[in-house]
This record gives structure tokens, sequence and C-alpha cells, in this order.
């Protein structure tokens, strides 16, 4: 029985290491399916050689991540393909051995069944996703922030994700009191929990926590408004960053003045 618990274990762990690289590789600026889809593959040693791939390559902290799960993935598979063989061959030498395997087959498929249940749960990704975060940023060297940069359009204005948490100075408050627009920054779209997605949202829009905000603006302007928390601070930063989105609105008129005398 010692055999089907290690496997379990194996497995478990596996789910763990997926999920810690997942949110690894979007914390670089890959986008989460991606990236979830990239850490299967890498542990998994599937390799798909598409541009995506290339893009994860020529990184170099994502280079780092997929090698460690390649390895990380051919152990498990050491560990886990000796572990299944003697969970079944194991009887101990009891005549009953026929009770015995039916009794570690259900609990191996029990295990993996619950495991599989609990990893998708919404509420158990939410928890781990922000312990994982925390732990990246601490100890993992990666000193980005939750926001996944998707493409860069001109210069230094790019599309972003922005997730909303509790306490931050976007959430429980309407687009319209908000005033992003006079900051330079564009809400593009809001994907709410439950998977609902809000595509060009209106002014009465409320943003709540755990929104994922789909956003436009200076890559600067998006970094001040993730870390902008609520209250007196945030209000204060907000209207720093009305002042000077007046005078790079000012800057442009004047650059195209000049460009038409």
């Amino acid at each position: 029985m010692f055999a089907v618990f290690s496997t379990l274990i194996v497995f478990t762990v596996s789910l763990v290491v997926i999920r810690i690289a997942t949110v690894g590789l979007t914390m670089t600026g890959v986008s989460k399916d991606l990236a979830q889809f990239q850490a299967v593959s890498a542990f998994t040693g599937a390799g798909f050689t598409t541009k995506e791939s290339e893009d994860i390559v020529n990184h170099p902290l994502r280079r780092r991540i997929t090698m460690h799960l390649m390895l990380l993935g051919h152990v498990g598979i050491v560990v886990a393909i000796p572990s299944v063989v003697l969970s079944f061959l194991n009887t101990g030498g009891s005549e009953d051995w026929t009770k015995q395997l039916t009794v570690r087959v259900s609990v191996l498929v029990g295990g993996l069944l619950l495991v599989l249940v609990i990893a998708s749960s919404r509420y158990v990704e939410q928890i781990m996703w922000s312990i994982n975060t925390l732990a990246l940023r601490r100890f993992g060297g990666i000193h980005v922030h939750d926001y996944t940069r998707l493409l860069r359009v001109a210069q230094d204005y790019v599309v972003s994700e922005l997730q909303v948490r509790g306490g931050d100075w976007l959430a429980g408050h309407t687009l319209e009191k908000l005033r992003l627009s006079s900051e330079g920054v564009l809400v593009l779209g809001i994907e709410k929990p439950n998977g609902e997605y809000l595509a060009a949202p209106r002014g009465h829009t409320r943003l709540e926590a755990n929104d994922c905000l789909i956003l436009y603006g200076q890559q600067e302007s998006l970094l001040d408004l993730d870390e902008r928390s609520a209250g007196m601070e945030g209000n204060v930063k907000h209207m720093l960053a009305v002042t000077r989105q007046m005078d790079v609105t000012e800057e442009e008129m004047k650059s195209e003045s000049g460009k038409r005398g």
C-alpha cells in the first residue's frame, strides 16, 4: 500500500510543480492559458515547435523555468512508474492477492480523482495562485507584477492584463468614478471570476476583487495603477497621474503642431 500512496504523492507534487511554473511563466508576460499549456508540455516532455514555444525558449527566465520543469518531469516519471508497478505486484505473498489488488486499484483511482477534483476547484486555484505569486516574488527572483504584458503596440504603450485584488484602489468603484481615461488608461474588457467577459465596458460597470482587466496605456501608468492601494494615498496618486497625462497630451499637441507647421 505504501507504493500506492507514493504514487499519489508524486502525482500531487507534479500538479503543484506545474501550477507554480504556470504562475512563473505568467508573471514573465505569458498569457495564463499559454503558460499552462507550455508548463504541461515541458513537464511531460511533449515538445511543440510553435511560435509560442520559441517565445519561451528565447526568454532567459522562461527558459530557466522550462528547463527545471523538464528535469522535474523526468524525475517524476522515473519515480512514478516503479511505484505504480510495485503497487500492483507487491502483494506480500498473500493468497488473497485479488482482494488486495482490488483495494489498491480502488485507493489509487479514488485518490487520483480526488486530487483532480481539488486541483480543478476555482477556489483552490485562487488560493494557490496567490501563494505561488507571493513565493515567486519573494524567493524566485521574479521581480515583475501581476498584470501580463500581452502586446507592445508602440513605444511604451502596451495592452496588458491587470488582476484586481481586495484593497486595491480600483476595487468597489465604477469606471465612471475612477476616470481612468483621464490618466491615459483605457479599459478594453473585463473578465469576471465566473468566466463572464464584458467587452468595452461602460461607465456604470463596477470593478470588484478578482476581476481581470484588459487595459491599454503606457507601461509606467499600468505599473502605477497595479500597485495603487485604496484610500487617500491612492487618490493622491490618481491626481498625480492625471496631471502627468495632461502634460503628455500637451506635449503631443505641441509636437503635432510643429509637424504641421
